[in-house]
């Protein structure tokens, strides 16, 4: 699934520097993990049917998910798809999310014996109340991502 092409218009960050790091082994192989995040990611994360788009590089996409019965969109797209190793793509949610600012998440996959080694970085906040929030759900988000993807096929 490699895909070369130019990146257009990637966002500017310099004038939101706030960012945050997290990393998890996850007990999945690398291409499930990869998938999960690619074409599966209404099967962990997005609700249901929602997710719109192709894992493509200067590909738009669309999912919402449902926290507590409020519907959250999500947009973006993806800058950078290689199969197995990276996904990074823009990240752009309303109030209580990024609050409309154009994020940067970037997922780096590595194979490991046990499993999958992720390293999710997100740059770009407007706020550190919007950093703060993202910083305490990713890891719940990978969590969920682990558990879900672990069950065994319908």
């Amino acid at each position: 699934m490699e895909t070369q092409s130019t990146i257009i218009c990637p966002p500017e960050l310099t004038s939101r520097p706030l960012g945050l790091k997290v990393e998890k082994l996850i007990a999945l192989p690398v291409s499930k993990v990869f998938k999960a995040w690619t074409s599966q990611i209404d099967l962990w994360f997005a609700s249901p049917g929602s997710f719109l788009g192709k894992a493509e590089n200067n590909t738009p996409f669309y999912f919402e998910t449902s926290y507590q019965g409020v519907r959250h969109p999500h947009y973006g797209r993806f800058l950078t798809v290689r199969e197995n190793e990276k996904i990074e793509l823009t990240w752009v949610t309303g109030e209580g999310g990024t609050e409309g600012a154009e994020t940067v998440l970037t997922v780096n996959l590595s194979g490991v014996d046990n499993g999958t080694f992720l390293s999710l970085t997100h740059a770009g906040f407007a706020s550190e109340s919007s950093r703060n929030n993202h910083q305490e759900a990713w890891p719940v988000v990978l969590a969920q991502l682990e558990e879900r993807m672990s069950r065994p096929a319908d």
